[in-house]
């Protein structure tokens, strides 16, 4: 693209920051069609990204003639390598920005919907293995085949459709629609040992049937007494645009019911919209209406467009936000919380105490966009020949003191430090889960004296993690701009 064909594009996408986009072509043979898509990849970010200052093949001036450009194109086999070349520092900096060959499954997502069997998991190393691998359950979704199955959180196997999990077929086995998995139980032999540990299969083997879902991202919500004082609890599992009214919902009970403390429990949350995420922060607190929460600070095509977040009283449609005017907030979060779970942790530290329970978080602090494949990169007049689409990083996210969520995620409070042991999960808003109960004993404390026994991460699990079901699926998390 030569830099008038630059200036152009700015000149049209310049009013159209706050929704998604896309960009069409008029091309029949699969092979023009490569071209086309390559060069809806350039276009796209060279307008949007975010990073665009730091790859020197995005600058307006890199090529001086259509046919340099079209050379440019055709030298990368397909559009996935040209997007992926484009990408700045992928292993430290962008991580998240992703190009997708169907925006159909994409948009679905954002809606959480999906298929699933309804079992989310996390794979560890089978002990004294260096080649088999054991699930655990980690959450069991409701109305789905694991749930009929009566799967359950903390469940362990071994083998699906009856082949032993190992490094090399674990993969190819648990992204099937469909598989049966066999049951195990850890046996440590009554020692301290682990040199003896092993799985003892139990003979259950149940079969999963994958269906198109809808998640609720409200997983479960209740209310605990400690010392005579109402605590709300919620499990949110994803900002997902819409749930705001649900979640006014929730807070509508927990408001009526006297909640004087809250936990909210992140710990698998990846992400969603920003505008759900500052409705939820405006739910907890209810005193800063006005104030600026967050603010989105974009590339320097789009630096006018740099846009804030403030706290609300209401929702979009009208109706009046229910807040318990907290000053401070429990949050459970872990290396599973991501983008718009960590806003939330870091646009409310600027006003009020957020006490962080768990591990340190992914540390995504940018935001995305849906990028088509159109004139205006908007998916009115998207391209008929294809069906790609780019979710690229656009603007990074910073609270009212100019605080980003570091790279490298953000620390737990000290004293309140917990990593999940897959051998002692807990039941999810049961006052004995391990990392609720850490947030009880607080209150407790606060309140007199502490009867619940505060857990520790002391015994660690001598189980290895290496890798969780969010990794199969590249349309998981994310903070998005809508």
């Amino acid at each position: 693209m030569k830099p008038i064909k630059a200036l152009l594009n700015l000149l049209i996408i310049s009013l159209l920051l706050t929704s998604c986009f896309e960009d069409g072509d008029d091309v029949t043979n699969p092979q023009a069609v490569s071209v086309e898509v390559k060069d809806f990849v350039w276009s796209g970010m060279n307008v949007y990204y975010l990073y665009k200052s730091n790859i020197s093949n995005l600058a307006d001036t890199r090529f001086s003639s259509n046919q340099e450009y079209t050379n440019y194109l055709s030298s990368y086999e397909t559009p996935e390598a040209l997007f992926e070349s484009l990408i700045y520092d992928s292993e430290n900096v962008d991580r998240f920005s992703r190009i997708y060959p169907d925006y159909t499954v994409l948009e679905a997502s954002f809606d959480g919907t999906y298929t699933t069997n309804g079992m989310e998991i996390a794979l560890y190393r089978a002990p004294n293995s260096s080649t088999d691998l054991i699930g655990v359950v980690r959450l069991v979704l409701p109305n789905t085949s694991a749930s009929n199955n009566d799967i359950e959180r903390g469940d362990l196997f071994y083998a699906v459709d009856g082949n032993t999990l190992t490094v090399d077929n674990y993969l190819s086995l648990l992204t099937q629609d469909n598989y049966s998995i066999s049951l195990a139980t850890y046996n440590d032999n009554n020692t301290t040992d682990t040199a003896d540990d092993y799985m003892e299969p139990n003979g259950e083997t149940f079969s999963l049937t994958g269906t198109i879902y809808t998640e609720d991202p409200i997983y479960t919500s209740n209310i605990l007494t400690v010392n005579g004082q109402n605590v709300g609890y919620l499990m949110y599992n994803g900002f997902t645009g819409g749930s705001e009214n649900q979640l006014n919902n929730v807070f509508a009970n927990f408001k009526n019911n006297n909640v004087q403390h809250l936990v909210v429990d992140l710990r698998y949350n990846p992400g969603g919209t920003v505008s759900t995420e500052t409705y939820l922060a405006s739910m907890i607190t209810g005193q800063f209406t006005g104030e600026l929460f967050q603010k989105l600070i974009y590339n320097e095509n789009f630096a006018s467009n740099n846009r804030n977040y403030n706290f609300q009283n209401q929702l979009e449609n009208g109706n009046t936000i229910n807040s318990l005017n907290l000053n401070k907030v429990y949050v459970l979060a872990t290396e599973r919380s991501a983008s718009a779970s960590e806003g939330l942790i870091n646009g409310l530290s600027s006003y009020i105490n957020v006490v962080h329970i768990g591990e340190k978080t992914v540390g995504k602090t940018q935001a995305s966009i849906t990028i088509y494949d159109s004139a205006n990169f908007e998916k009115a007049g998207a391209n008929q020949n294809h069906t790609y689409a780019m979710q690229p990083l656009v603007a990074t996210g910073v609270n009212k003191d100019n605080d980003e969520v570091p790279g490298t995620g953000l620390t737990p409070t000290v004293g309140f430090e917990y990593s999940e042991n897959p051998l002692n999960l807990g039941v999810l808003g049961n006052e004995n889960e391990p990392m609720l109960a850490l947030a009880l004993a607080d209150i407790e404390n606060q309140t007199g004296k502490s009867t619940i026994n505060k857990p520790t991460s002391n015994s660690k699990s001598p189980l290895v993690f290496i890798k969780d079901s969010n990794d199969f699926n590249p349309l998981e998390g994310g903070m998005r701009i809508d």
